[in-house]
């Protein structure tokens, strides 16, 4: 039974105590919730109340439904760290998890003023524009593309971008050592394309990173959309008030 003299709307205060049963472990990752109906007596609310709540835990991907079978808590989202800059496969790999690419496209053509900027290009010079759709656990999590020098680009196969990150691919095939890249993410609604690579409705909300990638001199290498499914992963940061705080935890 609920708190009766709460003020918020009482979808809210069932969706906040099943999260707070979700976090002690009562329900854990898989675990199937009781029926609308068991969740009405529960409660002592109406089933569109608890229709409201699922709903909401749904939209934080926290919980799934399974037509026919019910709702489920969701599996631990996968994350990756950003305190180093490394590919999908490589921050993945020792996590436990298999990763597998499915090359969309790979296509060569003359670089429009955004990427000719980014990649500091003439007018008229040409780059890769690769597509790829990243599966985490046999699951898409991710659709990639990115942008490379013609040149550069031309040293990469399309088997081995099915198989590998490009980061490894760049530095075992020419002399060019990934450095560091500038990173920015925001939060977007997923255009049909993106939609359609990951499974998702159009319009989805998902997070967007825009890498910008560089070699030790300071030279761009590649510029890359990275798109990925809000429900299924994390991007992780630690973040210290005290720069002498990061730089003793890194010693």
């Amino acid at each position: 039974m609920l708190i009766q003299d709460s003020t918020s709307p009482l979808y809210k205060r069932v969706k906040e105590h099943l999260r707070a049963r979700m976090l002690d472990g009562t329900y854990g990752p898989e675990t199937q919730l009781p029926t609308e109906q068991a969740l009405c007596d529960m409660f002592e609310v109406s089933r569109i109340t608890v229709r409201q709540a699922l709903e909401a835990l749904r939209q934080e991907g926290l919980v799934k439904k399974v037509h026919g079978r019910g709702t489920f808590v969701s599996p631990p989202r996968a994350y990756q760290n950003v305190d180093a800059l490394q590919g999908f496969s490589e921050a993945m790999a020792p996590l436990g998890h298999k990763v597998s690419n499915q090359l969309e496209g790979l296509r060569y053509l003359e670089a429009r003023e955004e990427i000719r900027s980014r990649l500091d290009m003439e007018e008229g010079a040409r780059v890769a524009e690769i597509k790829r759709v990243r599966f985490l656990d046999g699951e898409a999590i991710s659709f990639e593309t990115t942008y490379i020098g013609e040149p550069l680009a031309r040293q990469l196969t399309s088997a081995d971008l099915a198989t590998q990150d490009i980061f490894r691919l760049l530095e075992e095939r020419s002399q060019v050592r990934v450095n560091h890249a500038n990173v920015a993410m925001d939060a977007i609604p997923a255009d049909e394309e993106t939609a359609a690579a990951l499974g998702l409705a159009p319009l989805t909300p998902i997070l967007r990173i825009e890498r910008h990638v560089f070699d030790a001199h300071g030279h761009p290498i590649l510029f890359e959309y990275l798109h990925f499914r809000g429900d299924a992963f994390q991007y992780r940061m630690r973040i210290d008030r005290d720069p002498a705080s990061k730089r003793a935890a890194q010693q």
